[in-house]
């Protein structure tokens, strides 16, 4: 049993907001209402991309670009990566989340990634009922401050290289889709800007009034998540939230900001969220690639919707906006001049 110490004090931040925002618990649920929907995203088995032949390795490929274009998100078997390192990294998330609140919040655990809450939330509704180590892969590594977690960084390392691979090798398939050469994103992503986020979601005894995490889309080119058995994550389909029904066998891949900028919105990056749970905690681990600081993300033809912009820019403008305004704008803070009214009209 995990004892009640381990956890962040989400309650008492709720109430604390709830009381300064002056909002009505009623005002809160109306905006996280019950989803109604179920949904299996496109399911794509690999073994056809690594080890198929001609025919086959160009239908999976279609079905990947497929997926990007208009889900967003779709779902991988067969990846290469094993069972067991996957069952492994579950188990070494678990030990490092039952740690005090304290261990975690102050003894500098795994670079001092550590995260919870929402530090600029001032409302309710902008809390995320959550707990994170936002880890670079170029950091983990380095010596964990506490011996007991060593197994944790050791396995960390095995399970960021092999996604590291699953990933570039998606992003290639993704590129080239596009008639560009492969080298165009993957030169440009190294383990000093990709992350592994180990997500932790604390049974919450006011569900389902605030969110898991908020409303969002990722800021990468792609990002890859393994999640549990416990339902939770949702995401935007045909201007509506359905909930992604929980596939154990499966990774979950989802498009980022950068890869619908460099696509010219071929490729989609779709809004999600997670929603909590009244009984039972949830666990994911999200890989995402990312590029360097100073990359310039462009287009793969003109002409472009958005504006070229470096990874270090768009970080910037988005955590500003976070600031300003409570939420993430992102893409459309930097539309073309000649594309805006394009889209104000969608």
């Amino acid at each position: 049993m995990i004892h009640s110490n381990t956890n962040p004090p989400l309650l008492s931040t709720y109430a604390h907001l709830v009381h300064c925002s002056g909002e009505a618990l009623g005002d809160i649920r109306h905006k996280n209402e019950v989803v109604m929907e179920e949904c299996e995203l496109p399911l794509i088995d690999l073994s056809s991309l690594i080890n198929g032949n001609e025919a086959e390795k160009v239908a999976c490929v279609s079905e990947i670009c497929k997926a990007s274009s208009e889900w967003g998100f779709f779902q991988v078997v067969n990846h290469g990566i094993s069972l067991e390192l996957l069952r492994k990294m579950r188990t070494e998330q678990k030990k490092l989340f039952e740690s005090s609140f304290e261990k975690k919040d102050s003894c500098g655990l795994l670079n001092k990634s550590y995260r919870w809450g929402n530090q600029t939330a001032t409302t309710a509704k902008q809390l995320s009922w959550s707990e994170a180590f936002h880890v670079p892969l170029n950091k983990i590594s380095d010596e964990a401050y506490c011996q007991e977690f060593n197994s944790l960084r050791e396995v960390m390392g095995t399970y960021a290289g092999e996604m590291q691979n699953l990933a570039r090798m998606l992003a290639r398939v993704l590129v080239t889709n596009m008639g560009k050469e492969r080298e165009e994103v993957y030169n440009i992503c190294d383990e000093s800007t990709c992350f592994l986020r180990l997500n932790h979601y604390p049974i919450c005894p006011i569900a389902p009034e605030v969110f898991g995490l908020i409303p969002h889309t990722d800021s990468d080119f792609l990002t890859i998540l393994h999640q549990d058995e416990v339902g939770g994550l949702q995401l935007m389909k045909d201007f509506k939230w359905v909930a992604v029904k929980p596939n154990q066998d499966a990774l979950i891949v989802n498009i980022g900001d950068l890869f619908q900028a460099w696509s010219n919105d071929v490729y989609k990056s779709v809004e999600h969220k997670v929603m909590v749970n009244a009984n039972v905690e949830r666990h994911s681990i999200a890989y995402f690639l990312c590029p360097s600081y100073d990359s310039v993300i462009g287009s793969c033809k003109e002409p472009s919707v958005y504006k070229k912009i470096t990874f270090a820019e768009y970080r910037s403008q988005i955590q500003q906006d976070v600031k300003n305004t409570g939420q993430k704008i992102g893409l459309p803070r930097f539309l073309n001049c000649d594309q805006s009214l394009d889209h104000s009209t969608l």
